[in-house]
Parts: structure tokens; C-alpha cells; sequence
């Protein structure tokens, strides 16, 4: 048995799988792919990259999700320490610079010195049987590496759709319409909110039931994550879904008005200098020209400079509950953990967290 753990994909959950292993004083080999190949859904080289939302839920430890975040930071979760660090302004949320969150990640760990960061794909098959493994490759594994996944396994892989939201620069954004502010008043007015009344809601909902979307291989409806839908397929459910979901408008009044408006749209700050913001709730599989089209339409948004544009990608999963015993690590072979969004866990913090559970006893393996 080799004297250090490897560990497969520098994304949050393998980044603080790293982490914790550096830390109990063992060595680590830490494969990322990137710069050399990228996903299509990733675009920089740093380590941790936030793809989707930049929210990392609410931080009341009433919620199961904030209560998950205060133990992780009680047990020193070096991804909850840093996006600390780099929070933005989000209400009663976590919510992250997330070009600062990775960069600071990516130094946290080429600075610490149990840590060896190999940049490029993981290729060596037969590593598992002297070596101790930890498979952290997300739910946007390499198309080669999820082959080999299933070769192990001897499962097929399980997989949905997962989409992203457009981020807008606020300086496009029209603030004689647009105004700050959270639901009842609560928080800290961080968000930008986009009133809409009747036939300015109900015009954005025609052209956007009726929007040209990006052609998806293998697409069906029914793998489509439900906790991340894209936002053109929530209102084909009906005209008035959207209204009772993420363009709610309860808690608001519309500063022109004086009046509760029929739909609101929110902006979420992405940068810490609060000069991107992404749209809440607008994750979206429109092709990009459509994007700019019928988002423009919402008001406030009519010169609206997207910096990003919204995509959908293909994730990854294994049949965990078959596969895996409570410590993450494989029935069939003991060397060989998994952890992260490649197990099923839905969500930043889920996959940060789920590190915890294999750390203890791989380590006990060295």
C-alpha cells in the first residue's frame, strides 16, 4: 500500500476531501483535468468551480442546509471557510463571489504542502489495488472516466439535466424600474427586483413557452432535475407557475405603485463588487439568441448586457445505495471511495459535507 491517497477531481468535493486528508498529516495526489481538458459546462482553470447558482442556500440554522453549514464550519470545512470569506450580499442566504471562491480555493490548496495538484485526467485503471482512491469527478465526469466508472461498477450510470442561469451586468439594468429589496422587508435589500404586472407577465409568458431551445442528445423531459429546472420548461406547466415559483411576488410592493406586483423577477449579486448579477430561478436550455431576446422583455432588463449566458449539461450520478456502504466507500472494494454530486447528493453543501464520511476511514487505511 502507497503511502498517500489519491483523490480524482479538484471540484468542491474533492478539493475538501484533499483538504482533510492533508490535514490528518497524509499525502495527497489531487487530479484535475483542467487546464488541459474542460467539461462543457466549466470555463476557468482554478480549482472549485461553481457552475450553476452562486447561492450556497440559506444560513438559519432553522434550515436543514444552514444547520449542515454551521456543523461543516465547527469541524473546519476549509470550502465553508472560504466561501465565507467571499460572501456577498444575499439576504439571509450564503452566497459567493464565485470567481474569488475558486482562486482562493486554488491557493488554499497549491500552498499546502501534503498537497500534489496533477493537472490532467486521471488515466491509471489499475491504481486502486496498491493505492487508496477517493472519486470526486462531479456530476460532470469526462466521458472516458465515466466508462471506467461503469466497468467498475458493472452499472450503467445513472444521469439527468441540469441547467444554469444568465448573469446580467448591472450597469445595463434599468433602476427606474428595477429597485433593491428582500420578501417582507427581511435581510439586507441585496437583491435587485424586476415588478411586472399583468400583460407585461403574461407577454414574457408567451414568448417564452414559445422560445427555440439548444438541442439536447438523448433528451427526455423525464430526466430533467426537478430542483433545477430549467425555467421555459416550469412554465409550460401552466400560465401561472411561474407566479407561484420563482418569480413569486408575495412580500413586495412595487416602489411605483405603492401596490404588490403580478410577478417579480429577482437578481442575485455574483460579484463582490456587485457589478454582475444572476437571475434567480433562471436556469434555461434557450439558445442564446432567444435568451437575449425574451429576457430583454422582462422590464428593466430591455438593454440588459448579459455577460453569461444560461446553458443546460448532462449530469452524472452512480446507484450509490447499491454501490456504497454508510462511509461512501464501495462494497465490492474496499480502496475505492466515492464522494460529492457524483453519489446523488443534491447541492453545494451536500457535496462538501459528504468528504466527512469516507475521511476517517480511508485514512485509517494508510
Amino acid at each position: 500500500m502507497n503511502n498517500y491517497i489519491t483523490v480524482i477531481g479538484g471540484g468542491l468535493a474533492g478539493c475538501e476531501a484533499a483538504y482533510q486528508i492533508a490535514k490528518s498529516g497524509i499525502k495527497v495526489k489531487l487530479y484535475e483535468m483542467k487546464p488541459k481538458k474542460f467539461s462543457p459546462a466549466h470555463t476557468n482553470e482554478n480549482l472549485a468551480e461553481i457552475v450553476c447558482s452562486n447561492s450556497f442556500k440559506s444560513n438559519l440554522i432553522t434550515n436543514a442546509c444552514g444547520l449542515l453549514k454551521e456543523e461543516l464550519r465547527k469541524l473546519d470545512s476549509l470550502l465553508i471557510k472560504c466561501a465565507d470569506k467571499v460572501a456577498v450580499p444575499a439576504g439571509q442566504a450564503l452566497a459567493v463571489d464565485r470567481e474569488e471562491f475558486s482562486r482562493l480555493i486554488t491557493r488554499e490548496i497549491e500552498n499546502n504542502s501534503n498537497i500534489e495538484i496533477i493537472r490532467g485526467e486521471y488515466i491509471n485503471q489499475e491504481d486502486h489495488k496498491n493505492n487508496i482512491i477517493i472519486i470526486a469527478t462531479g456530476p460532470l465526469t469526462s466521458d472516458s472516466l465515466s466508462k471506467k466508472i461503469g466497468e467498475l461498477t458493472k452499472v450503467e450510470n445513472l444521469h439527468f439535466f441540469d441547467a444554469a442561469a444568465p448573469i446580467i451586468d448591472k450597469s445595463s439594468i434599468d433602476m427606474n424600474i428595477a429597485f433593491f429589496g428582500d420578501r417582507y422587508g427581511k435581510g439586507d435589500s441585496s437583491y435587485i427586483n424586476l415588478p411586472m404586472n399583468k400583460d407585461e407577465y403574461e407577454s414574457f409568458y408567451n414568448e417564452l413557452i414559445n422560445a427555440e431551445v439548444a438541442e439536447l442528445h438523448e433528451f427526455e423531459k423525464r430526466e430533467i432535475f426537478e430542483g433545477c429546472m430549467p425555467v421555459e420548461v416550469m412554465a409550460k406547466r401552466g400560465i401561472d407557475t411561474l407566479r407561484y415559483g420563482p418569480l413569486k411576488p408575495v412580500g413586495f410592493d412595487d416602489p411605483r405603485t405603492g401596490k404588490r406586483p403580478y410577478a417579480i423577477v429577482q437578481l442575485r449579486q455574483d460579484n463582490a463588487e456587485g457589478s454582475l448579477f444572476n437571475m434567480v430561478g433562471f436556469q434555461t436550455n434557450l439558445k442564446f439568441g432567444e435568451q437575449k431576446r425574451v429576457f430583454s422583455l422582462i422590464p428593466g432588463l430591455k438593454n440588459a448586457e448579459f455577460i453569461k449566458y444560461g446553458v443546460m449539461h448532462r449530469n452524472t450520478f452512480i446507484n450509490s445505495p447499491n454501490l456504497l456502504d454508510e462511509t461512501f466507500n464501495m462494497k465490492e472494494n474496499n480502496n475505492i471511495f466515492f464522494a460529492g454530486q457524483i453519489t446523488g447528493v443534491e447541492g453545494y453543501v451536500e457535496s462538501i459535507a459528504s468528504r466527512t464520511s469516507c475521511r476517517n476511514k480511508c485514512c485509517r487505511k494508510i
